[in-house]
């Protein structure tokens, strides 16, 4: 089942979604579509001319929000009868899409391709470029067999860190996946990453726009944005999503 493109979701509280698109646009170097859905919860990050969108926001009624992804493919029920198989539960079946639950119950979609194609460049020195679960320890290898199974033709692959595990899209994807065992147990979650030349360059940037610095790792900077979402700036190649000493 070919992965045609990816999406990184942006969830936040509905009450917090124009502090959200106010923020993410400036860091991403982009402009807010028109809203779309039925109460209107669901915009685009629309990138420079020329390039495809890769990054989305949703309004969430409840919670703090956190970040999802969508996959687009050629046939979305062949792709959720794959992911039902390896373990995955269906959530919603709308028309001509639908909401799946991973083991552990992370949510994702499937979603047509409408021919995207084309990855938007890196921004001032960062690039929006993967969405990461942390796992608790219990569900962690599930998690891990069934994300390498469900995205074929993806490179998985242990992180640099024995507690990462990265799924790494063919080039020309734009989002690619890690997934974190977390030391305790508590239900999984997901938040956004951004691959970084310079860490502090971003991360001052991005103080001037609103955020706050959470916590400071040796090659990662967690941060909270303007709606009270978590996300962190790390140490990676915006190019190609690598370590500086790997691809």
């Amino acid at each position: 089942m070919t992965i045609r493109w990816t999406y990184a979701f942006i969830d936040r509280p509905v009450e917090l979604l124009d502090r959200a698109h106010d923020f993410w646009t400036a860091v991403t170097g982009t402009r807010l579509s028109e809203p779309r859905g039925e109460k209107g919860e669901f915009a685009t990050l629309l990138p420079v001319r020329g390039t495809d969108a890769c990054v989305k926001t949703q309004g969430v009624d409840s919670g703090g929000g956190g970040a999802h992804l969508d996959f687009a493919v050629e046939d979305v029920r062949e792709f959720v009868a794959s992911a039902v198989r390896l373990g995955a539960e269906e959530v919603a079946e709308h028309e001509g899409w639908a909401v799946l639950r991973s083991p552990a119950g992370q949510l994702f979609c499937a979603v047509p391709w409408h021919g995207e194609s084309v990855r938007p460049p890196v921004v001032r020195g960062s690039r929006l470029d993967q969405v990461c679960l942390d796992v608790p320890p219990s569900s962690y290898d599930t998690e891990v067999a069934f994300w390498s199974g469900l995205l074929d033709g993806w490179d998985s692959l242990p992180g640099a860190l024995p507690e990462f595990h990265v799924v790494k899209p063919p080039p020309g994807l734009p989002v690619r996946l890690l997934l974190q065992r977390l030391g305790t147990e508590r239900p999984i979650a997901a938040h956004l990453d951004l691959a970084c030349a310079d860490i502090e360059t971003t991360r001052a940037e991005h103080e001037q726009l609103g955020a706050r610095p959470v916590y400071r790792g040796p090659h990662w900077t967690v941060m909270r944005d303007p709606a009270g979402g978590t996300y962190c700036l790390t140490g990676r190649d915006p190019e190609t999503g690598g370590l500086p000493s790997r691809p």
